[in-house]
C-alpha cells in the first residue's frame, strides 16, 4: 500500500494567472519507490501558523485589527485557515513534482489577506494538512485505491515578499474596500456634491 510523503521545495507567483494566486512546488515521495502510482486526488488545507514568527512593533500596530493589542496575543495569536486546494496528479512512480495552487485575493475584509498585507517582511509559516484518494497497482497488477490519512502533512514559508510582488502585479499601487451598500452611497453623494473626480480624492477630503 502506499505512504506518501510531502515536501514543499519553493513557491512562486502563478504564471499567467488572471486573477491572484501562488504555486507551491510540491514533492510527493511514495514508499515503497517501486510501486507504480496510477494518479492522485490531492486534497489539502493550507493554515497559517502566526504564533510561529516575531513581530515589530509596527506589524504588531497593523494587525490589532485582527489580534487585538499585543498584551492579548498570547490568547489570540493562533493558526487560521488560509484555504483549501486540490490538484490531480498523474502516474508515477518513486517521486513526483506537482504545483499545488493557492488562491489569493486583496479582499482587505478576509483575515488571511489582512495578516499577509499587515506584515512588512520575513516568511509566514503555514502547515499544509493533506487529504485525497491514491489510485495505484499492486504486485498482481490490479488497481487499487487508498485514503490517504489526515496525518500526512508539510510545513513551510512563505516569503512575504512573494506575496507581496504578486498582488502588486495585478493590483499596482490599488488596494480593494469592501462598503455597506449605504455607506458607498453617501460617500457617491459626497463625490458628486463635491463635484470630485475619483473616489480616492472623496476619501481624501474626509480624512485629516
Amino acid at each position: 500500500m502506499p505512504d506518501l510523503q510531502f515536501r514543499v521545495q519553493g513557491v512562486e507567483p502563478a504564471p499567467g494567472s488572471a486573477e491572484p494566486g501562488l504555486n507551491l512546488k510540491l514533492q510527493i515521495e511514495n514508499r515503497p519507490a517501486d510501486e507504480p502510482i496510477e494518479s492522485v486526488l490531492l486534497s489539502c488545507q493550507v493554515r497559517i501558523e502566526a504564533s510561529r514568527r516575531h513581530y515589530t512593533p509596527a506589524e504588531q500596530a497593523d494587525l490589532r485589527d485582527l489580534f487585538g493589542v499585543p498584551a492579548d496575543w498570547g490568547r489570540t495569536l493562533g493558526a487560521m485557515l488560509w484555504t483549501h486546494s486540490n490538484v490531480t496528479v498523474p502516474a508515477f512512480q518513486g517521486t513526483a513534482q506537482v504545483d499545488l495552487p493557492l488562491a489569493c485575493t486583496f479582499d482587505l475584509t478576509i483575515a488571511a489577506t489582512k495578516y499577509f498585507h499587515g506584515l512588512a517582511d520575513g516568511a509566514v509559516p503555514i502547515t499544509l494538512l493533506f487529504s485525497g484518494t491514491v489510485f495505484y497497482t499492486n504486485s498482481c497488477g490490479a488497481l487499487q485505491i487508498a485514503r490517504i490519512p489526515w496525518s500526512k502533512e508539510a510545513t513551510f514559508e512563505v516569503p512575504v515578499r512573494v506575496w507581496k510582488e504578486m498582488m502588486e502585479r495585478h493590483y499596482p499601487n490599488t488596494a480593494w474596500l469592501c462598503l455597506r451598500r449605504d455607506i458607498f452611497d453617501r460617500l457617491y453623494r459626497h463625490k458628486v456634491a463635491q463635484g470630485l473626480p475619483t473616489f480616492e480624492q472623496a476619501l481624501e477630503s474626509l480624512l485629516p
